[in-house]
């Protein structure tokens, strides 16, 4: 497949990535990177990379494949960091969250040397760093590749061909099509969480205590999603802001009709919007998008 890979970041998704290719042993050579120093050091104490690095530039010469999973915000300066030094016909993915943007830093960045194929592993956790990431991370789970039109179709296949051994499905979309989707199944929900975690902070301090000392499963859930990465969440609203804006704009209406028909007692249309929302759940996990198991699969 790739004889060496480079993997620049090394928080839950990049260290979850050389940890799954460690225990296959399916590359002759692997590089790490990452700026943090205190990550540097877990990597070697664990021994989780064949060589590791202190600058970008160094960590991807002969490297047959770069992945960078760094935040968007980091995305433009590590590759203008690397580009003198890349293999010609390397070929560069990264892992973020949104897709057209990132298509733009590539085509700024003029890799000419090298192919450039934008992915986003949909995975994840709310934890963070090397200790974090674990070899099933990717399993069984959605990889999405938005390359451009002009890209060869062998270099698509490769890549496609990596994520499928990290365990992952993987599927070809337009970057415009990616960050739609994404701006309702997490970008949306992501701001939902952020915000219900605002109001239940916003009361008096023996409420607030109350609340937290009571958490029932829905305020838990809620609470995980929001202790995602901040600069990486950060990120991702600023970058795909106006889709993510869009879906606020919807939830909002569709609150609104909900606190009416609260306000209203109307019996008829809780129940509907009730079983249609019941019917969608059913929905995700007959698509194998989660489980119905107790507590949703999570152990």
């Amino acid at each position: 497949m790739f004889n060496q890979v480079t993997i620049i970041g090394c928080g839950l998704i990049g260290s979850s990535i050389f940890k799954r290719l460690k225990k296959a042993g399916s590359i002759k050579k692997l590089i790490t990177y990452d700026k943090d120093e205190t990550v540097t050091e877990v990597i070697k104490k664990d021994k989780l990379s064949d060589e590791i690095f202190d600058k970008p530039s160094e960590a991807v010469k002969n490297s047959d494949l770069i992945v960078i999973a760094t935040p968007i915000s980091s995305l433009e300066s590590v590759l203008s960091s690397i580009k003198g030094n890349l293999k010609n016909g390397s070929i560069l993915t990264d892992t973020c969250s949104v897709k057209k943007r990132v298509s733009k830093i590539f085509k700024n960045v003029n890799l000419k040397s090298s192919i450039c194929i934008p992915g986003h592993p949909v995975a994840g956790t709310e934890n963070s760093g090397p200790k974090s990431g674990n070899t099933d991370l990717f399993q069984n789970r959605w990889t999405i590749l938005t390359p451009d039109e002009n890209i060869n179709e062998q270099d698509i296949k490769k890549v496609s061909k990596f994520w499928e051994s990290m365990g992952s499905k993987v599927k070809i979309m337009t970057a415009e099509n990616h960050d739609k989707i994404l701006s309702f199944t997490s970008h949306l929900p992501h701001a939902i969480a952020y915000n219900i975690v605002q109001t239940s902070m916003a009361n008096d301090d023996k409420t607030k205590d109350e609340i937290i000392r009571y958490s029932a499963g829905g305020l838990r859930d809620f609470t995980r999603i929001a202790a995602s990465d901040p600069i990486m969440w950060r990120d991702i609203f600023i970058d795909n802001s106006s889709l993510i804006i869009e879906g606020i704009d919807k939830f909002i209406k569709n609150l609104d009709e909900f606190k009416k028909a609260i306000a209203e007692k109307d019996s008829k249309k809780l129940l509907e919007i009730f079983k249609k929302s019941k019917e969608f759940r059913k929905s995700i996990v007959e698509a194998g998008q989660d489980t119905d198991k107790p507590d949703f699969g999570r152990k």
